[in-house]
């Protein structure tokens, strides 16, 4: 298919029509022909601005900037704020000047917008092939801090990084760690603070942080 050649993984027969024919890429089984018109898409636009980089390096940003997108966009809103870390994360990891930051995450966040529900399992998939798993980490915690940039981690949001976290092959230690750093943000232990007056961090509330990361 054509997001896995550009990854350069396997499966990436240009050859091959279909480049995944018995579908073990697509958790519904075989694509098809819009799912593939779809990736193509994402891969012409995206990495467009990333031609300069050096190719692994580009695959590398291609992914990072699609999966955080991801994450902002798990409750249909990704706000400026969500926005701006995002662009500032990608100049961070990716060293690139901000203007090609900017473009970079602003047709991720189109995509994702557009085509996530065919692509999120095959791009965050490809990026855990050509990641270390402490870059695997590191972008988890970045999904993080994303979805905590306006000061609430929504359940929807939530719920969408523990599937990244998942589909980056991260276990349910690595996880919940990461997420303890942001529990505060959570919009669950925000709500259940509020319902009992303020409550402090009791064992209530890291019992519901532990459900709602883990």
């Amino acid at each position: 298919m054509a997001l896995r050649r550009f990854l350069g993984l396997k499966g990436a027969d240009p050859g091959d029509a279909a480049g995944d024919p018995a579908g073990e890429g697509h958790p519904s089984g075989a694509p098809d022909a819009a799912d593939r018109a779809a990736e193509t898409a994402t891969v012409r636009r995206i990495v467009a601005e990333l031609s300069a980089l050096p190719p692994a390096q580009g695959r590398f940003l291609a992914g990072f900037a699609y999966i955080l997108s991801r994450a902002a966009h798990a409750d249909l809103d990704i706000s400026a704020e969500e926005t701006h870390l995002m662009e500032r994360y990608v100049v961070d990891y990716g060293r690139l000047p901000e203007a090609q930051a900017v473009l970079a995450v602003e047709i991720a966040k189109n995509q994702s917008r557009m085509h996530g529900g065919t692509e999120d399992y095959l791009v965050t998939r490809e990026f855990r092939d050509v990641a270390t798993e402490e870059q695997r980490l590191a972008l988890l915690r970045c999904c993080y801090a994303v979805g905590a940039a306006d000061a609430s981690i929504s359940a929807e949001e939530n719920a969408e990084i523990r599937q990244i976290a998942s589909e980056l092959g991260l276990d349910r230690s690595r996880l919940n760690a990461v997420a303890e750093e942001f529990k505060d943000q959570l919009s669950v232990i925000q709500a259940m603070r509020r319902s009992h007056g303020g409550a402090g961090d009791g064992a209530g509330g890291n019992a519901a942080g532990g459900n709602a990361a883990g």
